[in-house]
């Protein structure tokens, strides 16, 4: 692969109305804010608010250089019924259900899923290309979308490929089996999950580099003091108990959960960079500041303990 990939990227399904919307403004100046603070790695998918985080995306790095860009192939987008009443997108986007997700992992559809990402984005080429969540479609992931990418890549039409899951297992299958560039892995190496070692390990062997996405395992690590979500649901009890202990480990190192969570993921030999999700400028920049923090080396041996004790 001949891209050096920053340490810290901007995740875009927040600008693209997870959970909640945003408006193009709040949309526009959260990217801008993670500009002026010196991102130069975003990530996106049409999977992201039915191609809205790839349209604004592309809106607010036009005219911009020096970056590189990330989007995904699976998902084709297809227009929804003609009756003129969509109502909301029912995958977790708060936005008009003008449009349908279609799973395509064929070498028709990683190509024209490319293309239209393309157009949506406003651009001529992305730098690397994901297959986006092929949990159910294994076998056609590896053997028409992997060769599709493959061929693209040495084409010069992208310049690095692999897959992006929240599971490690099947990544696990592409490193062994495949020559990709990169696994984009989401909240399975985190300081609450660490379930995705195996794959971590295999990929650091065979020179694959990691992208780890949802250090915050979906918000449960993303303030100081533990609260809200775990991996998109309410966090169990004993996984909240067990945030507020690491939470109280970093407050005596001087040191904030959320920190300490983008800083462990980089740990590993294999991760290259972490990608943190955003849906307002003050959250990219605070994020920003915070990963360049310091952190005492001492903390990281009181969290393994307290890891240790819990198991």
């Amino acid at each position: 692969m001949t891209i050096e990939l920053p340490r810290f990227g901007l995740g875009t399904a927040p600008i693209g109305g997870l959970f909640q919307a945003v408006t193009d403004e709040q949309a526009r100046a959260t990217v801008d804010a993670a500009w002026d603070g010196g991102v130069r790695l975003f990530d996106t998918a049409p999977h992201y608010g039915l191609g809205l985080a790839e349209r604004r995306l592309g809106a607010a790095l036009a005219g911009r250089s020096g970056y590189l860009l990330s989007t995904k192939v699976g998902r084709l987008l297809v227009p929804a019924g003609r009756d003129g009443r969509h109502g909301r997108d029912d995958e977790g986007f708060d936005v008009p259900a003008d449009f349908e997700r279609r799973w395509d992992f064929s070498r028709d559809g990683v190509l024209r899923s490319l293309e239209e990402s393309l157009t949506r984005l406003g651009v001529p080429s992305v730098d690397i290309a994901l297959i986006h969540d092929p949990d159910e479609h294994i076998e056609q992931a590896l053997t028409e979308a992997y060769p599709a990418l493959a061929e693209l890549r040495a084409q010069g039409v992208v310049k690095a490929i692999g897959v992006g899951m929240n599971q490690w297992r099947t990544p696990l299958r592409f490193v062994q089996e495949t020559a990709i560039d990169l696994v984009m892995l989401a909240g399975r190496h985190t300081l609450l999950d660490r379930s995705g070692l195996p794959l971590l390990d295999a990929c650091a062997e065979r020179g694959v580099r990691v992208l780890a996405a949802g250090v915050f395992n979906s918000g449960l690590l993303a303030t100081p003091t533990p609260s809200g979500t775990f991996d998109y649901r309410p966090a169990p009890a004993p996984l909240l108990d067990r945030a507020r202990r690491l939470a109280a480990i970093c407050e005596s190192y001087g040191v904030t959960l959320p920190q300490a969570a983008m800083a462990y993921p980089l740990r590993h030999p294999a991760v290259a960079s972490i990608v943190v999700g955003a849906r307002a400028p003050e959250e990219i920049t605070a994020n920003a500041a915070l990963w360049r923090r310091p952190i005492p080396d001492a903390l990281w041996p009181a969290l393994e303990q307290a890891q240790q004790e819990k198991a």
